[in-house]
């Protein structure tokens, strides 16, 4: 006797390129693989209640995987079918600074040297804590600033001397991937091979299912969070036949 239990394991591997770098991408920390054969029919009548003959139509395989590890590899190869580049951009957020108490009022964050990005200041403490700044291009009164991006450094007004501030802003870092996303004409598809496979040993038996997808491309990618929970990501696929008109091979132990 043959059963599953558990999530299973899900690999993807890109088929429309070769090259260095391309390879299998397993789906990390896998919580569940549903995979549906859908046909359309047509039912033929005469005078009785009940169809006469029925026939299939058109049919198709889709897929939904969710997976709580974050892989750039799947997001690339799989999705976008556009290579990472080394490095990422990352957030600081909150960074605790301090206005000079004399000019020059300004701040060079801790991550000047890599600053990508601008995304706000506000009041650390006192009666105005929690309050926004306003980006100027030259700041003149309380609660205004203006940043060089190129630099990372934040120029304050003079009533603003000793205040504690929380800048948040965006920096790249060598470490990590990035995806830089293009936008791509219509009908560019990247295409991979999809195989899934279950075990379990049931009754000292070992048993395992593989399904084979010769030929599948992604429909979507979700990036679902919540305030108390994990990222689980969801990654819908479709599939269809290969060069050879091959749909795959479903494989079991009895």
């Amino acid at each position: 006797m043959q059963l599953a239990f558990g999530a299973g394991a899900l690999w993807g591997n890109r088929t429309d390129v070769t090259g260095s770098g391309i390879g299998p991408d397993q789906f990390g920390i896998l919580q569940d693989v549903q995979i549906d054969w859908d046909w359309q029919t047509r039912e033929l009548w005469g005078q009785f209640q009940f169809p006469v003959d029925i026939a299939r139509g058109q049919g198709k395989i889709t897929g939904k995987a969710k997976f709580a590890r974050i892989f750039g590899a799947i997001y690339g190869d799989l999705f976008f079918g556009q290579t990472p580049a080394a490095g990422q951009v990352t957030v600081s957020e909150n960074e605790a600074a301090t206005v000079p108490a004399s000019p020059a009022y300004t701040v060079t964050v801790a991550n000047a040297t890599t600053f990508s990005d601008d995304l706000g200041v506000f009041y650390a403490s006192g009666g105005n804590a929690g309050m926004r700044f306003s980006r100027v291009a030259t700041p003149s009164a309380a609660a205004q600033y203006a940043v060089n991006l190129a630099t990372g450094v934040y120029t304050f007004a003079a009533a603003d001397a000793g205040a504690a501030l929380l800048v948040s802003y965006a920096y790249a870092t060598a470490s990590g991937r990035k995806l830089v996303m293009t936008n791509q004409l219509m009908g560019y598809t990247p295409t991979f091979k999809a195989t899934f496979y279950t075990t379990k040993t049931t009754q000292g038996v070992p048993a395992g299912m593989a399904l084979v997808l010769n030929a599948c491309t992604a429909t979507k990618l979700s990036l679902p969070t919540k305030t108390d929970d994990y990222e689980i990501q969801e990654f819908d696929f479709s599939a269809f036949a290969d060069a050879a008109g091959a749909i795959g091979t479903l494989s079991v132990s009895e």
